[in-house]
C-alpha cells in the first residue's frame, strides 16, 4: 500500500509543472492543491529519495497577496535550476509591482485637525517630500481641517516651505507659552496672528492651485454640518477656509481611491505614534478613532497648551519617524 502511494506520488509530482494557487478570504483554491505545506516537502523529499535519476527544485512566493505561486522543476543541471529560480522571482516582482500599481492608481492624503500638534504634520510631510517622492507624484488630492489643512495645503502648493512653516510654529507656540491664559488671553488675537504666518508662506496662486486637489473640512455655524471643499475663489478666501477648521470633521477621507490617514494622535491611523495601551479602547472624536490611553490625554492638552521648545522638535521627529514607518511598510520608501 505505503509502495503504490510512493510511485503515485512520484508519477503526479516529478512531471515538469507550474501551478497557480488563489488565495481567497475562506481559505485556498486551485486546480490541484494538497492542503498542507508539510505534506508537498514530504512527497518532494521521497521524491528526491526515490527517484535519483533527477534533482527537484520547489520555490514557494507569495504574489499581490492574493496568488501562491508553486513551482515543481525536474532538472538536470545547475545552470537550468538557476534559469528556473530567476524566472520565478521575476515572476514574483512583476507580481509585486502590479500590487504596487494598483494601490497606486487613485491615492489620497488626509492630515487630521491637530491645534498646535500641527508640528507632527510638518515632520510627516517632510519625510514625504524627502523619502517620498514617489508616492507624492501619485497622489491625486490632498486633504485636512483646521491645522492639517495648513500643512496639507503648503505640501501641495509650496513644498520648500515646510522648513519655514516650522519656525513659524515654534515661534508662534513660544509666543503662546509665554502668555498667562496661552491662546485665551484675554487681548491676544490668536486668529491675526496665525493669518500672518500663513500668509508669509502661502504663494500667490495657492487657490489655483489648490482647485479641485485640495479638500478641506469646514463647519457651517449655523447648522453645525460638515462640508469638504475644493473651490476657491482667490487667495483670501482659501485662507478663511483654514480659519474655519472642522469641528465635526477632524479628520476628511475622500470617497474616491484610498486616503492615507495622517493624525498626532495614536489610533486607527495609516501614520500615527503606536502607544501600547492596556486594551485596546478607541474613543471617536470628530470622524477620527483614537486610542484610549494616557499618552494621548496628554497629546490633547499639547495641542491646546504648547509643549516646550524641546518637546516640539521632538514631536516633529517622531511625525517624521513615523511617516518613515509608513513608507518602509507600504514599500514607497526611496
Amino acid at each position: 500500500m505505503l509502495l503504490c502511494i510512493g510511485m503515485w506520488a512520484t508519477k503526479a509530482v516529478c512531471r515538469p509543472r507550474r501551478q497557480w494557487v488563489h488565495l481567497k478570504e475562506d481559505g485556498l483554491h486551485g486546480n490541484t492543491l494538497l492542503k498542507s505545506h508539510h505534506f508537498w516537502t514530504g512527497v518532494l523529499s521521497y521524491c528526491t529519495r526515490r527517484a535519483t535519476h533527477s534533482k527537484f527544485t520547489y520555490n514557494v512566493s507569495q504574489v499581490q497577496n492574493a496568488c501562491l505561486t508553486m513551482d515543481v522543476t525536474t532538472t538536470g543541471s545547475k545552470e537550468s535550476v538557476k534559469a528556473a529560480c530567476d524566472s520565478a522571482n521575476s515572476s514574483a516582482c512583476d507580481g509585486r509591482q502590479n500590487e504596487m500599481k494598483a494601490k497606486m492608481k487613485h491615492l489620497n492624503l488626509s492630515f487630521s485637525a491637530c491645534g498646535f500638534l500641527g508640528i507632527y504634520h510638518l515632520g510627516a510631510a517632510s519625510a514625504f517630500c524627502k523619502h517620498g517622492k514617489k508616492l507624492l507624484k501619485v497622489v491625486k488630492a490632498f486633504a485636512g481641517a483646521s491645522g492639517g489643512a495648513l500643512v496639507a495645503t503648503i505640501l501641495l502648493t509650496e513644498p520648500e516651505k515646510l522648513e519655514q512653516c516650522k519656525e513659524f510654529t515654534y515661534q508662534f507656540a513660544e509666543e503662546v507659552r509665554n502668555l498667562d491664559f496661552g491662546a485665551l488671553t484675554p487681548g491676544y488675537d490668536f486668529i491675526t496672528r496665525l493669518r500672518g504666518g500663513i500668509e508669509s508662506v502661502l504663494p500667490p496662486n495657492a487657490h489655483e492651485i489648490a482647485e479641485n486637489r485640495l479638500f478641506i473640512s469646514i463647519t457651517n455655524t449655523k447648522n453645525v454640518e460638515n462640508h469638504l471643499v475644493s473651490n476657491f475663489a482667490s487667495r483670501e478666501d482659501l485662507i478663511q477656509k483654514w480659519v474655519d477648521g472642522g469641528l465635526t470633521n477632524g479628520l476628511p477621507i475622500l470617497p474616491v481611491g484610498r486616503t492615507v490617514t495622517i493624525s498626532p494622535f495614536s489610533g486607527l491611523l495609516d501614520v500615527c505614534p503606536q502607544d501600547k495601551g492596556l486594551v485596546d479602547l478607541y474613543i471617536r472624536l470628530p470622524k477620527q478613532d483614537i486610542m484610549l490611553s494616557v499618552a494621548n490625554l496628554v497629546r490633547l492638552n499639547q495641542s491646546l497648551f504648547p509643549p516646550t521648545q524641546t518637546k516640539m522638535e521632538s514631536l516633529c521627529q517622531n511625525g517624521f519617524d513615523d511617516a518613515v514607518h509608513f513608507l518602509l511598510k507600504e514599500n514607497w520608501f526611496e
